[in-house]
């Protein structure tokens, strides 16, 4: 919901100020209608009702995978797409990936959503809206702004959703906030919000790769990026988990594993996660699994820690650098 709507509503109506505070607590818990604000006056439930949409945007269409994982696309406002991911895990985790912008400026060559026409930011309420879709049907424990968008570009409304994020049941240390490698915003999130986890985006262990693949190094090298990171680290006493897309021929060697133990080092700072590619029209090919075992093992060997991750909801363009806003893809299968 308009979370700014709502306060400016009820001002004008001269509620008590708990009045957003109790339909913030409804919606936080899943309802799905005024209706059910029971603790609220019904002539006020009803103005709401027509006056503040429950939802801050429109939902255009869903898709299921096999594995669970469902995606959610939706519209703003003004007509700006966006998506969203629910994963479900055998551990019984509920994971949400939410956008934090209408396509993305940045142009990541491997990425599907970097070749979509840039947008917007989207406003804290639009964010939670993503959350909130999915919190209606059942609980979530986790967040992970690696969906649409850039989440640095856009932080006073990421850090405001986060604000209210344990509201829906995720707990600060439960959110991980991605990033290409901002360093304004990664030196901003080292002392300011809640204690959200990093993830950085790094794909290659020397600038000139990571330059053709992240167009956003020519600005931000990897050396002055990984600095913010260890800034951040040992200001939240905390880890940077470093996202490494696994792309054949491109960034698997074994020579470039060594080289990034050594960029990385052995000290805690930093834990790895390699990320098995998912196909876009991108016209990159995915490592072997035998190659990412081996780059795995050539990590671990110096003393970095690396794991998987595991695919999800790929064949509904969920997963890992998929998400393209396309409501016309022919490989998914429409929810019940």
């Amino acid at each position: 919901m308009d979370l700014d709507l709502l306060q400016r509503t009820l001002a004008e109506r001269g509620e008590p100020r708990f009045r957003a505070r109790q339909v913030w607590e409804w919606v936080a818990r899943g309802a799905e209608s005024y209706e059910e604000m029971t603790n609220l006056p019904a002539a006020l439930r009803a103005e709401l009702a027509a006056a503040v949409p429950l939802s801050a945007l429109a939902l255009e269409r869903e898709a299921r995978a096999r594995d669970g994982t469902e995606k959610a696309l939706f519209r703003t406002a003004d007509d700006r797409p966006l998506e969203a991911v629910l994963m479900r895990y055998r551990d019984g985790r509920r994971s949400v990936c939410l956008s934090s912008q209408s396509g993305c400026p940045l142009t990541c060559t491997f990425c599907a959503t970097g070749a979509m026409r840039f947008g917007r930011n989207l406003t804290a309420s639009e964010i939670l809206e993503q959350a909130l879709h999915f919190r209606r049907r059942e609980a979530i424990d986790h967040v992970v702004f690696m969906g649409m968008g850039e989440p640095m570009l856009n932080l006073d409304a990421v850090l405001a959703a986060c604000e209210r994020l344990p509201d829906l049941g995720v707990s600060a240390r439960r959110i991980a906030v991605s990033t290409v490698g901002w360093i304004p915003g990664i030196e901003r999130l080292a002392g300011e919000g809640p204690p959200v986890r990093l993830a950085l985006s790094l794909h290659a262990p020397e600038d000139a790769l990571r330059s053709e693949l992240m167009p956003v190094n020519e600005r931000y090298p990897l050396g002055d990026v990984l600095a913010a990171c260890r800034r951040w680290s040992q200001a939240r006493r905390a880890p940077v988990f470093v996202e490494y897309l696994m792309l054949d021929g491109v960034n698997d060697r074994y020579e470039q594993a060594v080289a990034l133990a050594r960029l990385l080092g052995s000290d805690g700072a930093f834990k790895v996660n390699l990320i098995p590619y998912n196909p876009t029209e991108a016209g990159f090919a995915g490592s072997s699994r035998a190659a990412i075992d081996a780059f795995r093992s050539a990590l671990g060997e110096r003393g970095v820690m690396a794991t998987v991750r595991l695919a999800r909801g790929r064949e509904i363009d969920a997963a890992c650098g998929q998400l393209a806003a396309r409501a016309e893809a022919s490989a998914v299968t429409a929810s019940p």
